[in-house]
């Protein structure tokens, strides 16, 4: 008897790419299992110019709508970026059934034809214009070029470097414009997804530029109670990316960390051993709280909530707070 498994995802090119590797790795491990790719246009695709805290942040405006499908049951299965999802809060009724092997997780720096990185660090960003939404990339690029000023950019990934090349000004939710860009941060992994690797000028290190909690990692969500599609995932599920979701995302679950919360995390693990770094910065005025910890890899959570509490020992709450969007 055929099964089947109805997995939603966003339409972009990035997203149906992660779902249909998914899908690939299903039918090696359960080849009698239909799997069907259910596409969404959630409210934060739709609406590219509003900020996120319209919409819930990135948990309203990316896979809200999604997940509310899987608990209402017209899903088995949801596929998100794992730095997409919130970390502050549960969604009673939803586990994550599987992870993929981690991409990679870190930065990249993408330009416009006629900008060199060499014009970068000669004149330490002046004169240039750097897109991203992002308040962690834009506080570690102000590190790196502190002369460079930083507009918002959204968009998926393939559409945003489209902007970058037609020189494309980008609307702001007050109704201004800024722009064009002349570079953008991305990350990696994404534009491996969507084919444009070859755009990438300097990766930046996690030293230079740490990444967001959970960046390149694919995550699968279902049903708490759908013992037979945990089952399925489970098969595909990659234990050591599993175990670095639980350790970043525990941190974010410490320290409250809302959808503008300025925080980065990156864990390795090295044979039995995790190394776990997060961060806690101010775009405003460029102050940096960061912790590092070893620790047992099979125990992730104990790690993560070792260096959140870290964190707050060092102020890091008052950072957050004061990133904290108005009720």
């Amino acid at each position: 008897m055929t099964e089947s498994m109805r997995i939603g995802t966003r339409k972009s090119t990035m997203a149906l790419a992660q779902t249909e590797e998914i899908a690939r790795r299903l039918a090696v491990v359960a080849p009698e299992l239909a799997v069907e790719i259910v596409k969404f246009e959630p409210v934060g695709d739709r609406d590219q110019t509003s900020n996120l805290l319209k919409h819930g942040g990135k948990g309203g405006a990316f896979v809200g709508e999604i997940r509310a499908a899987v608990l209402k049951g017209t899903l088995h299965a949801a596929m998100h970026s794992l730095k997409d999802m919130p970390g502050n809060e549960d969604t009673p009724g939803l586990v994550i059934g599987a992870t993929l092997v981690r991409d990679p997780p870190t930065d990249a720096l993408v330009l416009r034809e006629g900008v060199s990185l060499d014009d970068l660090k000669r004149t330490h960003g002046n004169g240039f214009k750097i897109g991203t939404n992002a308040v962690r990339r834009a506080a570690y690029i102000r590190r790196l070029f502190p002369e460079i000023e930083v507009i918002h950019f959204r968009g998926a990934a393939d559409t945003r470097v489209r902007k970058l090349d037609n020189g494309e000004m980008q609307r702001l939710p007050d109704g201004d414009e800024v722009g064009p860009a002349d570079a953008l941060i991305m990350a990696r992994s994404g534009l491996e997804r969507v084919g444009l690797a070859s755009r990438i000028a300097r990766d930046f290190t996690p030293q230079e530029m740490l990444p967001a909690v959970g960046q390149g990692i694919v995550a699968v969500e279902c049903a708490a109670h759908d013992w037979a599609s945990r089952r399925h995932l489970s098969l595909i599920d990659d234990p050591a990316a599993h175990l670095s979701c639980d350790a970043e995302r525990e941190v974010l679950w410490v320290l409250n960390g809302h959808c503008n919360s300025p925080i980065a995390g990156y864990s390795v693990i090295s044979g039995h051993e995790m190394s776990l770094t997060a961060s806690v910065l101010d775009e405003a005025d460029g102050r940096f709280i960061e912790v590092t910890r070893i620790g047992p890899a099979d125990r992730p959570r104990e790690l993560g909530r070792a260096v959140g509490l870290e964190l707050l020992d060092k102020g890091a709450g008052a950072l957050i707070e004061a990133n904290r969007p108005a009720e």
